[in-house]
């Protein structure tokens, strides 16, 4: 995927034309029956089913999330039975006219962790660093892609499912690694897909940690220059909900703050972002404001000129049958575990039709706030961002007063080609808001 030289003139007609392109909608697809561990017993036809039901939403696409230890127990051994069901997915996706996107690497999924014996335990080695298990996840990667690659209605992969997760400190068993490190461990699994699949779209992602953590090794440098797209997870129970009361309007715009953030950090105006994940998690989000969460969290993103598209989490909810799930995570889905529609896919199934038949226009910033993210090499200072911080509330104070603020790194707020290619004429400090949000809105 070629990038342009955001010094070009053209560059902001190129801005514009990345969205000539339809938003992509899309869900992350979560099984309706047995979650997950519906890999190892597969069955075609409760997969299918499943897609029916999504598809008769409007939606265009589906994330799917194979589970690492099925697919390659053992370090020499990738199961062929493992990876055709992968392509027995792709080819009921098509089906129902949905493009599928596949991760690679799972991984951690709602709480629970996916690794192969053979990195756990006594076998205890670093995913990130051991040159063998390197090696072994390339050729994971490399025998996905071969089987999908052919298949007209795949998108391209993701590395595998906020693959920083076991390399934070609050992890119980953290894999330690180092932001060049991290940066090597993308770099070599991204080539490897893009050697077999040189025509996906591929990418990595991760929590928001890499945003706004200081000791995250993936940084929000890896986040904006490597892979094809820059992925966004937004999920506001991680810190918004704790900070900002319930209503408070921090909660419903902070998936837009993460998409800004994403295009600040990009040194390429025109590269896609892809909202890859979102969701209306239950206390944070009360099960009745679900729908209007749902809502009232997507319409700010959709001007943004280089967003690819939107992928709700989730598409079933987890049923009430399996143990040991938070709690938020029985309650996630656009339909319950039988199928049924709820007052959030209805809204989004309405939002989607809406969005066809009336696109929301694209529409440059023209206003900034500037702030310093630190070393960007090691990721040290990038807490300046975190919702406790002074960025995000004089962002909102902004927001509150009729703009739509986009942010701007210190180090290019001087730079005219780069803020002409982002359409961005007013760049202001953050002590120019005046800001007042966040001493009156803690619980």
């Amino acid at each position: 995927m070629s990038r342009p030289d955001i010094t070009t003139p053209t560059n902001r007609d190129q801005r514009a034309a990345a969205r000539k392109n339809p938003l992509r909608w899309g869900v992350n697809y979560t099984p309706s029956e047995g979650w997950f561990h519906s890999w190892q017993d597969f069955d075609a036809d409760a997969v299918r089913a499943d897609f029916e039901s999504i598809a008769k939403l409007g939606l265009d696409h589906v994330r799917i999330f194979p589970l690492w230890p099925l697919l390659q127990p053992n370090r020499s051994l990738i199961r062929p039975a493992g990876i055709a069901d992968v392509g027995r997915v792709v080819d009921a996706a098509a089906e129902f006219g949905l493009d599928v996107s596949v991760d690679g690497l799972q991984g951690h999924l709602s709480s629970f962790d996916f690794l192969p014996s053979w990195v756990t335990s006594w076998h205890r080695r670093n995913i990130y660093t051991d040159p063998q298990v390197v090696d072994a996840e390339a050729q994971l990667i490399v025998a996905l892609a071969a089987e999908v690659t052919s298949r007209p209605n795949v998108l391209g992969m993701t590395l595998g499912n906020e693959t920083n997760q076991f390399a934070v400190a609050r992890h119980p068993e953290q894999q330690v690694t180092s932001p060049a490190e991290m940066g090597e461990w993308f770099a070599t699994l991204l080539a490897a897909a893009r050697k077999a699949w040189p025509t996906g779209m591929h990418q990595h992602s991760f929590d928001d940690n890499a945003w706004f953590v200081d000791s995250c090794p993936v940084t929000p440098r890896h986040a904006t220059s490597l892979g094809d797209v820059t992925t966004v997870h937004s999920w506001v129970f991680v810190a918004v909900a704790r900070l900002f009361p319930q209503g408070h309007p921090a909660r419903t715009l902070f998936a837009d703050y993460l998409v800004q953030l994403a295009d600040a950090y990009s040194n390429d105006p025109t590269r896609p972002i892809w909202l890859q994940e979102i969701g209306a998690p239950h206390p944070a989000v009360p099960v009745e404001g679900a729908a209007d969460f749902l809502e009232q969290s997507l319409r700010p993103v959709l001007d943004t000129p280089n967003l690819w598209g939107v992928t709700w989490w989730c598409s079933h909810d987890v049923s009430r049958k399996l143990a040991d799930f938070p709690e938020l995570e029985y309650s996630l889905g656009l339909l319950d575990s039988e199928r049924r529609v709820k007052p959030g896919g209805q809204r989004l199934a309405e939002l989607i039709a809406a969005e066809k038949t009336n696109p929301t226009a694209p529409v440059w910033r023209s206003t900034a706030l500037s702030f310093d993210p630190g070393d960007e090499a090691t990721g040290v200072g990038r807490s300046v961002a975190d919702p406790s911080g002074a960025l995000f509330p004089a962002w909102l104070e902004l927001t509150a007063s009729g703009q739509k603020p986009a942010l701007v790194r210190a180090s290019q707020r001087e730079n005219s080609r780069y803020l002409a290619a982002r359409g961005i004429t007013d760049v202001r400090n953050i002590s120019d808001a005046h800001s007042s949000t966040h001493s009156g809105c803690q619980d």
